[in-house]
């Protein structure tokens, strides 16, 4: 994209939930998000009709590879190119990816190898997708704006994740995989002409930091300022350490303990339903009040009290209180995860944020997912609860770097 849709005067002055900026923008995320659920339904059925369980399973994790390996280089990239130009392209690649398989299934039916293909680039682009996604909102938007965003980033994402796995059912049960793949693909495609329109402040070609040097350079000057940056540097430390603790039991392990107490998959989704109102409300309420103070110290103690409620998981008597439980730690994870990524987003140089991103993507969306293995395994050896107890401990830790280390623990959001 040239510049002529860049830098805008304004840009960034009003609220952001009545700048028509930042809705184009929250939009092509929503739709992107959702197009995301249905691939992911779709992916699973295909895979399951192609071959065994394994082999399904193993395909559903292909993806988590790229993402690993390649999310720093992803940052890198959307640094040097900007993050808008990088999502547009992302989002189209991930688009005729998808759709490409769609016309496959059409005319010769499911198959193992496709599917494969299909994920591994879908873990491929989504490493420099991410990054760019993290990086874009400082560019669309005002610093006193950001914490508001991130509430309305994450009410975008709630709603495609109500949206996404329902559509991808109906387009399975409707026309099979091949027209879930296509509706996935449509709805990402929408995201691109949103993107096109969204304009955003370019930052002069100095402050960039990634221009007349090797990409290598670039992601060791990145890795650098993380490093020397008296609050990133503990944030990013304390956002890994509540990442790792938090995924597992989230995930496989809230399989295993509906399981065991004999809740059913029916328990175990009003379970997740409690988690994702608990987040979603503190999305609405960072949405209204656009700010909250002394972020530090409410990151600190959320990740701590989270911790507690995790722990507590495991223990509690019946699915109704694994309900209420599940409802405040959506709660308190979604108040530290909101104020961690606001603080990252308005205490990180703009010509960083992609590098500043992939660092703390790279824990949550590759290598966290990693430790669900290892937590199923122990889980059947010592049980859920000694697991669960240890996966909050990891989490709690995250607050407590939070609380004592003390320029983190000062941070403010802009006014």
């Amino acid at each position: 994209m040239t510049a002529t849709s860049a830098s805008p005067v304004g840009l960034g002055d009003r609220p952001a939930h009545r700048d028509p900026n930042v809705l184009r923008w929250l939009g092509a995320y929503a739709s992107s998000m959702a197009g995301d659920g249905v691939y992911y339904i779709a992916l699973s059925w295909a895979a399951v009709q192609a071959g065994t369980p394994s082999q399904a399973g193993l395909v559903m994790s292909v993806s988590a590879l790229p993402r690993a390996v390649l999310m720093l280089g992803g940052g890198v990239i959307a640094d040097r190119f900007g993050p808008r130009r990088v999502v547009i392209g992302s989002d189209a690649a991930r688009c005729a990816a998808v759709l490409a398989v769609a016309a496959l299934l059409f005319l010769t039916g499911p198959g193992l190898w496709p599917l494969a293909v299909l994920a591994l680039v879908f873990g491929t682009v989504d490493a420099v997708f991410v990054p760019a996604v993290g990086a874009l909102p400082a560019r669309i938007t005002g610093k006193g704006q950001l914490a508001r965003v991130q509430g309305m980033r994450g009410l975008a994402y709630r709603f495609a994740v109500i949206v996404g796995a329902p559509l991808g059912g109906l387009g399975v049960v409707l026309g099979g995989a091949g027209a879930a793949f296509g509706l996935a693909g449509l709805l990402i495609a929408v995201s691109v002409p949103l993107l096109i329109s969204v304009r955003v402040r370019e930052l002069p070609q100095d402050a960039t930091g990634a221009s007349a040097t090797t990409a290598w350079s670039d992601l060791v000057v990145g890795l650098r300022y993380i490093r020397r940056h008296r609050v990133l540097a503990p944030l990013t430390l304390a956002i890994a350490l509540g990442d790792l603790g938090f995924v597992a039991p989230l995930n496989v392990g809230l399989t295993l303990l509906a399981d065991e107490r004999g809740w059913g998959a029916a328990g175990m989704g009003w379970v997740l339903a409690g988690f994702g109102v608990g987040a979603g409300a503190v999305s609405l309420l960072l949405t209204v009040r656009g700010r909250l103070p002394h972020a530090g110290q409410v990151a600190g103690h959320a990740l701590l009290a989270g911790s507690v409620a995790i722990g507590a998981l495991a223990y509690v008597p019946g699915v109704v209180a694994a309900v209420g439980t599940a409802l405040l730690i959506g709660l308190l994870a979604g108040l530290s995860g909101a104020m961690c990524n606001a603080l990252l987003q308005t205490h990180a140089d703009p010509a960083f944020l992609g590098r500043v991103t992939a660092v703390t993507s790279l824990v949550s969306l590759g290598l966290a997912p990693l430790s669900m293995p290892v937590s199923a395994a122990a889980i059947g050896a010592w049980g859920t609860g000694p697991v669960f107890v240890v996966s909050a401990g990891v989490c709690g830790l995250g607050g407590v770097v939070a609380l004592c280390v003390g320029d983190l623990r000062r941070a403010e959001l802009p006014r």
